[in-house]
Formats: structure tokens, sequence, C-alpha cells
């Protein structure tokens, strides 16, 4: 531990500023973690219970300490990361990718439900149904009366597993003939993928990994490893405009002038090709994503305040957050829409759901293109 300046005209020590925040966010860690214990669910129960919106309390609670629990390993990854010179190298690079392996693993299972809810709702608001297409088709399943075992038998010639077509009214589009298969086809998926990824969680949340994590964090809790650089009263601040110039310079890499259109068709020249790939257009605004959250975490080290809060900034990040969720949804669409054997009306209602969230991402971007320029003119 480094030692502490002992003038008291002296400004406050780095690395007291440091280790306060550090400790902070180890104990909302820890409280986070023995609230995910009392619940017993990495998640909020299993997958199904948790998207229907059921509502009971331990599964709201379980909900809230799994994102209490990401909210706080990204915060001291972050930190890390931004401040690594005041903090023991070596340690703090063997806890940063730890971390950020347990935010990962526990954020998956809430991305996959709040990827297939948004789907199904931009399915709905798209086809004008009376009912989310997904319930469309049970229902319609429910009504035709299948057997379990023609059921077995109609599933290796319906991959989309919603069992015998009903005939469309005539004033019907091909939208919505197509919408309701399509959303059974992507709840399947990503029901699935949902429920894969809350084995994993449970799964690592009782490896040895994950206990080295929580003990690594409790010994923050009480004691941060700093570096003899620490003890200056100035440390702080560069680090942190640091952190700001690299946002600033990744943001000028970003191809704002398209952005200020609300709509750019060079977004959808990718649309629903074999390439599987993500959209390179995507990756350096996910980059700005991650930038802007170190800077905010930045901030609120400096001001030694986690509510800190930056109206322009939050309208950048939130612009952000909705570009990654478009952008990860029309990927799930362009997925589904790869399936073999689907019908050509379920494709098409695919189609046009991939190419609706790509507009969602053009809308995000000209959002964040709104609220950055208003944070940069607004700076001294």
């Amino acid at each position: 531990m480094a030692q502490r300046h002992l003038d008291p005209t002296a400004g406050p020590v780095a690395g007291d500023v440091l280790a306060d925040y550090l400790r902070a966010q180890a104990t909302e860690f820890l409280r986070a973690l023995r609230q995910h214990q009392e619940t017993g669910g990495a998640g909020g129960g299993t997958p199904a219970r948790a998207h229907s919106g059921a509502g009971e309390n331990g599964s709201k609670e379980a909900v809230d300490a799994a994102r209490a629990l990401r909210r706080s390993a990204r915060r001291i990854s972050g930190t890390l990361h931004t401040f690594l010179p005041l903090l023991d190298e070596s340690w703090s690079e063997g806890m940063r990718p730890e971390l950020a392996w347990l935010s990962g693993t526990l954020a998956r299972e809430h991305a996959y439900g709040a990827r297939l809810e948004r789907l199904l709702a931009a399915l709905h608001r798209l086809s004008g149904s009376s009912a989310l297409p997904a319930q469309a088709a049970s229902s319609a399943t429910a009504a035709g009366g299948r057997s379990a075992g023609a059921g077995a038998a109609s599933r290796t010639a319906d991959p989309e597993g919603t069992g015998p077509r009903t005939r469309p009214s005539p004033e019907r589009s091909n939208l919505t003939v197509g919408a309701a298969k399509a959303g059974a086809l992507l709840e399947r998926q990503l029901t699935l993928a949902r429920t894969r990824a809350h084995s994993a969680a449970l799964q690592a949340l009782g490896s040895s990994r994950f206990h080295a994590v929580a003990d690594n964090v409790a010994v923050l809790a009480s004691e941060v490893p700093l570096a003899p650089s620490a003890t200056t009263t100035t440390g702080l601040e560069p680090l942190a405009a640091a952190a700001d110039e690299r946002l600033r310079d990744a943001v000028a890499g970003l191809p704002l002038i398209a952005a200020g259109h609300p709509y750019n068709s060079q977004a959808l020249v990718h649309g629903l090709s074999a390439d599987t790939a993500p959209q390179p257009q995507d990756a350096p605004w996910h980059q700005v994503r991650l930038l802007l959250r170190l800077h905010r975490y930045a901030r609120e080290v400096l001001a030694g305040d986690e509510n800190l809060v930056d109206v322009r900034l939050l309208n950048a990040g939130q612009a952000l957050d909705r570009h990654r969720d478009a952008a990860e949804a029309a990927a799930a669409a362009a997925s589904a829409a790869r399936t073999p054997r689907i019908a050509p009306a379920t494709a098409y209602a695919l189609g046009v759901l991939h190419a609706d969230q790509r507009h969602e991402v053009e809308a995000a971007r000209f959002a964040f293109q709104r609220a950055w320029l208003r944070e940069t003119v607004g700076t001294p």
C-alpha cells in the first residue's frame, strides 16, 4: 500500500480517492452477491418464467441482484483499466479479464430475453396483428390439435415448429401471413439460447473461477493494492483526461455526417446475404459505446459520486445502447431467415424485420450524433 501525504494543506491524494471508489464498488459487488445467493437464481429463475412476466418477488430480486453484480463488476474492471498506472499492475491485469468474463456471462441471459421481446414487439408493430406473432402461432397450434406422434413427424418437415398452416384471410398481407411463424421461429431459437445462457451462468457461479473472483473482490473491499505513484495529488486527472481523449478520437472516426441523416441506405447493403459476419459498420460504434462507459466511470471517480449524472452523456450512452440492441436484433432476424426449409412468407417477414431493425440502428446513430454535438458545443 502506498503511504499517504501528511501535509494537511495538500489536496486529496489520488490513491485515496481511487481506493474509496473501488472499495465502494467492491462492497456493492459483495452485497449483490449475497442477495443473489439468497434468491437462488442466476438471472431470475427459469428463463420461461422470467420471460412470461410472472412478477414473483423472488424472480425480480434475482434479476436485480444479477444486474447489480454486472454493474459493479463493469465499474471495477473499467476503473482498473483507466487508472492502471496508480494500481499494482500485475494484480490489476489479472483481475480485469476475470471481471469481464463474469459480467459477460451474467449478461447473456438477459440479452437474449430482451432481444426476443424486442423482435416480437417489432413483428407485432409491423404486421398490425391483434396479438404478438408468437402468441398467434401458439393459438393456431393449439387449435390444430396435433397429437404427440404427429408433432414429432411434423417437426422434421416444418423447421418453424408452428404446425399446419391456417388459411389466411384475403385482406391479410404477406407480412401478416408470415409474422406468426417468424415469431414462433425466433421464440424457439432465442429461448433455447437463453436457456443455455442460464445454465452457463449457473455453472459459472458455482465454479472455482468465480470463487477466486469473489475472493479478490472481498480483499479489494478492505485493501486496494496501490502503486507508489498513487501518492500524488494530481494522478487522477491526466488519466481521466486520457480516457476522454480516446473517446473523442474514436467519435471523430465515426461517419457522423452520414449519421446526421435519419436514413442511411448503405447500412442495408449486406441484407440477408449468406455472410454471417457482423456488419463492419457496427464495430466502431460498439467501440465508442465502451469508451463512453469508461469515460463515465472516470468522471465518477473524480467526482467521488457514483450517482453523478451528465444528461448529455446519458443521452449519448442510451443512443449507443439502442444501437447495440438493434444491431444484435437485426443479426438474430437474419440468422433466423437462414433456417433451412422455412416458408417464403416466413422468410419475407424476417427480411422485413431485419430491415426494420437496421433502420433502428440508423435512428440510434442519428440520436447519438445529435446528443454528442450538443455535448461538444456545451463544453467550455
